[in-house]
């Protein structure tokens, strides 16, 4: 499930992705750490792709499909990729874990079976001040099979 955020309230011009989300709309998935888009924390899909939503403004998503880690999941069940960092224990403090999960979603949507290169080159970009990344590598190998398993059954 995605939401297609069309402006009813007024942004102010210099407002960011994250701002808008967590004021306008309570969504606080998206957390704003570094600011500089160096750490993924800030991690929201638009249009598919990722974007560091501490730098994106607010302005651009007008009318744009935007995923944050809210959406991911249907009523009854958690995504995929949702299921598998749950299983694989792929967190400890959990304020990174959103940014990793949508950057894997991104990444299995891109390439359905990543070695542990691929994986480690596209989540590369995300910071886990934990330390809890064999974990992750782990999740993302279990969400690339849980979703072949889906893909399968479907």
């Amino acid at each position: 499930m995605t939401r297609t955020i069309t402006f009813t309230p007024e942004i102010k011009p210099h407002h960011n992705l994250v701002e808008l989300l967590q004021g306008e709309f309570n969504l606080l998935g998206a957390r704003e750490s570094c600011g500089q888009g160096m750490c993924g924390c800030c991690t929201v899909l638009v249009n598919g792709k990722a974007v560091s939503g501490c730098l994106y403004l607010a302005a651009f998503v007008d009318g744009a499909e935007v995923t944050t880690i809210e959406s991911l999941a249907k009523p009854d069940a958690l995504s995929p990729v949702q299921e598998a960092f749950i299983e694989a224990g792929a967190f400890q403090c959990g304020y990174c874990t959103p940014g990793f999960i949508l950057m894997t979603t991104q990444l299995l949507d891109a390439h359905a079976d990543p070695d542990d290169e691929q994986i480690r080159h596209y989540l590369s970009g995300n910071l886990c001040r934990c330390a809890a990344y064999p974990e992750i590598v782990n999740a993302v190998k279990l969400a690339a099979r849980k979703r072949k398993a889906g893909a399968a059954g479907a």
